[in-house]
């Protein structure tokens, strides 16, 4: 079972002020973000404008953190860039990851009735079967100006919706959709509606002064859990314990011998022990 969307079904759904009120669907692309990034360059200033939504039905290199591969049938799944251009200091640029994941993680757990978490750092994971599996992942780039402000920003986000079991794709961390998870298909443009409507909501609270931080901690299911970090590039790792994070939401890690560890970009999985 399919149900096909259209920008014209997208924009004539949302209840949003700006968010996605511009946007355009492709059947097809090699990915939502570097098409946005090639948009940007090509433009105008501010053209597209901020909240535009880039929508595809499949993307051919779909990408996720750390250089990983997103991959999702066509026309099964949610794929969207989304155009942001806050003009906020470099430290807040987490912020839009954790918006965007903690308002995926509310809009899934309201729709569906799922347990929903976030690993970190953006990572929304539903709990099956007593396991956290990943549904979805966001990839967040952006370009800053002389002033050191964020002067654009995409967040490309892919939830799994209603692929079923047996074409979900093999990763480090096990995956799912909502489907597999739920049993149940689940109409994907009342999900985009409520997902952006809620993105739209939790941006526009921190432009009045309302960090997303502590409400994304409270979904983060590796705080209080032996961790171990690893760092790709280098081949180096550490465990210890996922204590907390600060409030640009690195994560803080307490290794055996006491010394805590600033965690800013790695791969972190839970450990059994």
């Amino acid at each position: 079972m399919m149900d096909n969307l259209s920008a014209t079904a997208v924009t004539q759904s949302l209840t949003t002020r700006w968010l996605g009120q511009t946007c355009q669907m492709l059947p097809e692309v090699d990915s939502t973000n570097d098409l946005l990034k090639t948009m940007i360059r090509q433009g105008k200033p501010d053209e597209p404008p901020a909240g535009f939504v880039l929508l595809a039905e499949y993307q051919r290199q779909g990408r996720g953190r750390l250089t990983r591969r997103w991959e999702a049938p066509p026309g099964s799944s949610l794929l969207l860039s989304m155009l942001f251009r806050p003009h906020w200091p470099a430290e807040q640029m987490n912020w839009l990851t954790m918006l965007v994941s903690l308002a995926a993680a509310e809009t899934i757990a309201a729709s569906t009735g799922l347990a929903v978490g976030i690993k970190w750092p953006n990572d929304v994971m539903v709990r099956q079967a007593g396991v956290w599996h990943k549904v979805s992942g966001i990839l967040q780039e952006g370009e800053f100006d002389a002033d050191g402000r964020l002067q654009w920003a995409i967040v490309g986000i892919g939830i799994n919706v209603n692929i079923p079991a047996n074409q979900l794709p093999e990763g480090i961390t096990p995956p799912t959709s909502l489907l597999a998870a739920s049993g149940q298909f689940v109409p994907r443009l009342p999900l985009l509606a409520a997902f952006l409507g809620r993105v739209e909501a939790l941006y526009d609270g921190v432009g009045n002064g309302r960090s997303p931080h502590a409400a994304w901690q409270e979904r983060l299911i590796t705080l209080g859990q032996p961790v171990q970090v690893s760092y790709p590039q280098t081949n180096r790792s550490l465990q210890g314990m996922a204590e907390g994070t600060d409030a640009a939401g690195h994560l803080l890690v307490r290794d055996a011998a006491g010394q805590q560890h600033t965690i800013t970009a790695a791969d972190v999985t839970l450990r059994s022990n």
